[in-house]
């Protein structure tokens, strides 16, 4: 018949198509973090973290407020100890990243980024209980593989630095990732809103208790709030609203965009290219996260919001 509803696939289709163009959107958004920090020319993360929870913040507000039409602060409560746990856990990563992209190259900061995944496989079974597949553990030897590799020849300095910040800021997300589970929240933004609120303070008191001035330049406070909107928040909401309709091996996969694009930015627009330890050990990297998305279907992957 003309007039017949359409099938359940016809209508899914779009639906796809729609939830991969988002999901894409959201990694390339993020990708462009490492450009976004090279950019600033004086302010220390410090000062960058401090303007960039700022903007997020009132982005996010305005978000949470408009799509859910109720109090964002009685959704923050709501959250408990978990959103409180994964609202901290975000200021250690947004730390540690922008840390680690000053202090190594992007490339590198990026690669050892994606180690957030099995990071959160391995908190959430000693945590949570959650079971891990065999598929996931021979991946997670692989990412260790990649990641020995690409700090091999960083024997010291600010380099080796960079890489553990970037560890370190993996380790954030993926305790983000538990908390989240933990506290079995499906919504998460106002996690992500209460990060911008323990953003302020954290960053005011020690921007402070440092001497660091809390007035930058137009140049390095724009950039680091336009971070805040545009990389972040836009990022978080074209990644919430296209994940509804992919699996979550696909999500795994298009994350990857934000790695791969990450170190193409800097090198096309400022130069800076990747050493043969980044470039070896990142290929293993990304095959063993490929490999586990490829495997078989597994859990939602951590969300990965912009260091």
């Amino acid at each position: 018949m003309s007039d017949a509803m359409p099938s359940t696939a016809a209508v899914a289709i779009p639906a796809y198509r729609q939830g991969v163009l988002l999901v894409f959107a959201a990694g390339v958004l993020w990708s462009t973090v490492g450009l976004g920090v090279r950019l600033i020319e004086d302010a220390l993360v410090w000062q960058i973290l401090l303007y960039r929870s700022v903007s997020l913040s009132v982005f996010l507000y305005l978000v949470i407020r408009l799509r859910s039409g109720q109090g964002v602060l009685a959704q923050v409560r709501r959250s408990g100890r978990a959103g409180v746990v994964a609202g901290l856990a975000l200021v250690a990563a947004y730390a540690g990243g922008i840390y680690a992209i000053q202090a190594t190259s992007v490339a590198n900061a990026m690669l050892l980024f994606a180690t957030a995944p099995f990071m959160a496989a391995v908190l959430g079974r000693v945590l949570l209980g959650e079971p891990v597949r065999r598929a996931t553990l021979i991946a997670i030897g692989l990412a260790l593989a990649g990641i020995a590799v690409m700090v091999a020849d960083q024997s010291g300095g600010v380099t080796l630095h960079g890489s553990l910040a970037a560890l370190a800021s993996a380790l954030g997300f993926a305790v983000f990732t538990v908390a989240l589970r933990w506290g079995r929240a499906s919504e998460m933004l106002p996690a992500v809103f209460l990060s911008g609120l323990f953003g302020i303070g954290v960053t005011l008191a020690i921007c402070l208790w440092l001497g660091l001035p809390l007035v930058l330049s137009p140049r390095d406070g724009g950039i680091s709030m336009g971070m805040g909107v545009f990389q972040v928040g836009a990022g978080l909401i074209l990644y919430t609203l296209g994940s509804k309709s992919l699996p979550a091996a696909e999500l795994a996969l298009l994350s990857l965009a934000e790695v791969l694009l990450g170190p193409f930015w800097v090198w096309v627009f400022l130069g800076e290219a990747a050493g043969v330890n980044t470039l070896i050990g990142g290929a293993i990297l990304l095959g063993a996260i490929a490999g586990n998305a490829l495997s078989g279907k597994r859990r939602k992957p951590p969300l990965r919001v912009a260091p």
